[in-house]
Formats: structure tokens, C-alpha cells, sequence
């Protein structure tokens, strides 16, 4: 009832005014120093459960942890392009949008494309014809759910998406202005060239080594990112009402930190400009104006499953 009636208070004047300007100017205090010790962090995971991975191919018993863990370190590098897209992970806009990139390279996202669509995706939260994201399989039923869980969808996409772009295909895209076309198409273009270097060395000294660093990880890691992100609007409101639109989820802390507190995902789409690293203070005063705050993904996801039959989206 509390919730209730914050929230119905909430949508009686503009939300984004639920925190002074004083608060919100204390966490939109930016820092290169905490970025870049997340990241490092982000990438030492990486770099020892791959590690682990690559040195015990035949003990499977630690390989396919470590595979899991690799995989998903990789797959959540989609956490740091979004907030470098967002210019907030460090002080400097250049190493935003520097690591955007690579970390988009490792993730199969395009930072220089994904910034455009991620700025509709926000203006334009969860209203139908303008946020790019409800065009994206919806769970309608459980064969759906467990379809996009696995990344088929996504991996289809990306790859017909990738490619359409390269070829300056871009009649589907509204929300790329026509002055930043040739800088999308390039930096997809610049993208694709550096898989195909990684496949020509890896052909060239006769090792898998693209499918078995990067494409199979990747592979292994999507699904647990697609679970964590199906959270993020699915069953929320279809409107532009900020504190009913999207969901924050509580979970544990290793999730929390591969996807760079992105689970306090209703906070960042009321204040975008809040870095990751202030996301939980942010939680604490503004979590009873939210109509969704679920306790973990398992729960969110088995009331997706649930609720299937009917309109999940």
C-alpha cells in the first residue's frame, strides 16, 4: 500500500524531480579512478577463468566452470558499453567512448551504432512505434521464452543487423540521423574487419582459437545475459511512466558487479546521468517510488513464465 501510494504521488508531478538538485548533483560525480578499477577487475576475471579455461580442456569438471564464468565475463561486457555509451563510466569522454568500442567488440555490440539506439530506447521507454527495443521477440509462451534465453534471436539479429549496416542498409533505422550515418557504417565496418583478422590468424597457424576464446564462450554467456536483461522492462507498463515502465531486481553480488549495477535498472532510466558506481545510493532514496522491484531474476523470470500465456510484454 505504501508503494501504492508513493507511486501514485510520484506520477502527480514530473519524476525526475523526485531528487534535488543537490542530491542528484552529488551522485552524477564521475570518477576514472572507480571506472577503470571496475574494469580492470571486469577483465582479470576474464583473463584467469579463460585461463582456466584453456588449460583444462580435457578436466571438465573445472573446464565447463570456467567456461561458464569466461563466457559470461565476456557476454556482460555488454554492461560497460552501455554505460561508456552513456559517457558516465569515467570522467574522460574519450576513454568512454574508447572502451565503449572495445568492449562492444568483445560482447558482439556496436558502441557507435547502439549509442543512437539506446538514446530512443530512452526518450522513447517502453512506448509502442518509438522505443526500438519492443520490436525484439517478446516471451508470448514458453517455446518463446526459452528461445530467447538461448540467444538464438539475438545472434540472428546481430549478425543480419552487423552485416545490413556494413552495406549501408539503413532504411530501418530511423533513429540514426542522416549526419551520423558514415560514422556507423564505418565503425561497423572496422568491427567486422577485426573478427575476420581473428579468423584469418586463427586459420593461418591451424588453431580454433576464435571459436574457442571467443565465439563458443560467447555462446555459453549469452543466455545468462539474456536472462539477466529480459528483466529489465518485460511485464512492466507500456507507457512513458518512468517509475512503472521498468523493473530494478536485487540480487547477488557477483551479478551486480559483472553487469556494473545495471540491475538497479529503473534508477538509471529515471536519472540516465547517474554513474554505476552511485546506482545503489541512488536505490536507497528513490526505491519506494517504483511500481517493480523484484528480489532476484529467478523470481522475475518464473512470473515471465508464468504470466506467457498472456501479454508478457
Amino acid at each position: 500500500m505504501a508503494k501504492l501510494l508513493n507511486h501514485q504521488a510520484g506520477q502527480q508531478h514530473n519524476p525526475r524531480q523526485i531528487l534535488s538538485v543537490q542530491e542528484l548533483s552529488a551522485l552524477n560525480d564521475r570518477s576514472n579512478s572507480k571506472g577503470l578499477v571496475q574494469l580492470a577487475l571486469h577483465l582479470t576475471i576474464m583473463g584467469c577463468s579463460g585461463y582456466l579455461w584453456a588449460t583444462n580442456l580435457g578436466n571438465w569438471s573445472l573446464a565447463i566452470p570456467a567456461l561458464a564464468i569466461y563466457g559470461f565475463s565476456i557476454a556482460s561486457m555488454f554492461a560497460p558499453m552501455h554505460e561508456c555509451v552513456h559517457r558516465t563510466a569515467f570522467a574522460f569522454r574519450r576513454l568512454n567512448d574508447t572502451v565503449a568500442w572495445c568492449a562492444g567488440l568483445l560482447s558482439f555490440y556496436n558502441s557507435t551504432f547502439f549509442r543512437y539506439y539506446h538514446k530512443w530506447h530512452h526518450l522513447y521507454t517502453r512506448v509502442p512505434n518509438k522505443d526500438p527495443e519492443l520490436t525484439d521477440p517478446k516471451p508470448s509462451n514458453l517455446g518463446k521464452y526459452l528461445l530467447i534465453i538461448s540467444g538464438l534471436p539475438w545472434w540472428l539479429g546481430k549478425i543480419r543487423g552487423h552485416f545490413r549496416i556494413a552495406f549501408g542498409q539503413l532504411d530501418d533505422c530511423p533513429f540514426i540521423p542522416e549526419s551520423a550515418q558514415a560514422n556507423v557504417i564505418r565503425s561497423i565496418r572496422w568491427q567486422l574487419a577485426v573478427y575476420a583478422a581473428a579468423i584469418a590468424v586463427s586459420i593461418a597457424v591451424g588453431q580454433p582459437w576464435f571459436i574457442l576464446y571467443w565465439l563458443l564462450p560467447l555462446i555459453v554467456g549469452q543466455p545468462i545475459l539474456r536472462f539477466i536483461l529480459l528483466a529489465e522492462h518485460t511485464g512492466c507498463t507500456l507507457d512513458a511512466n518512468r517509475l512503472t515502465n521498468t523493473r530494478t531486481t536485487l540480487t547477488l553480488w557477483p551479478v551486480q558487479f559483472f553487469m556494473w549495477n545495471m540491475p538497479f535498472h529503473a534508477e538509471h532510466h529515471l536519472y540516465p546521468s547517474i554513474p554505476f558506481h552511485a546506482l545503489a545510493d541512488a536505490h536507497k532514496q528513490l526505491s519506494l517510488h517504483f511500481a517493480h522491484i523484484e528480489p532476484g531474476y529467478i523470481k522475475v523470470n518464473r512470473d515471465i513464465v508464468t504470466k506467457s500465456g498472456q501479454s508478457a510484454i
